[in-house]
């Protein structure tokens, strides 16, 4: 399933820039396919499309996110995503 994981920040701009570094190496360390991502130009937030095997899967690797864990996050969702 395609997954589609958008946040907003909370106005931390410090604290989010301290934890972005680890944002992306968690990410990235994934080795998730077809995984795509970044913030937004505004820095406002972000957007990341992996595939997932279940939403459980999913659920749980958004979970670890640093971004989360150190509360962060204004608001997130996690959304499957049909592409035609």
């Amino acid at each position: 399933m395609r997954v589609v994981y958008f946040y907003l920040m909370k106005d931390a701009p410090e604290r989010v820039q301290a934890t972005a570094p680890k944002h992306a190496a968690y990410w990235r360390d994934l080795g998730l396919r077809d995984y795509l991502g970044g913030p937004f130009a505004d820095r406002s937030g972000g957007l990341i499309t992996f595939q997932a095997d279940s939403g459980v899967q999913a659920e749980r690797l958004v979970a670890n996110d640093p971004f989360l864990s150190e509360d962060l996050l204004e608001h997130h969702w996690i959304k499957e995503w049909l592409l035609d």
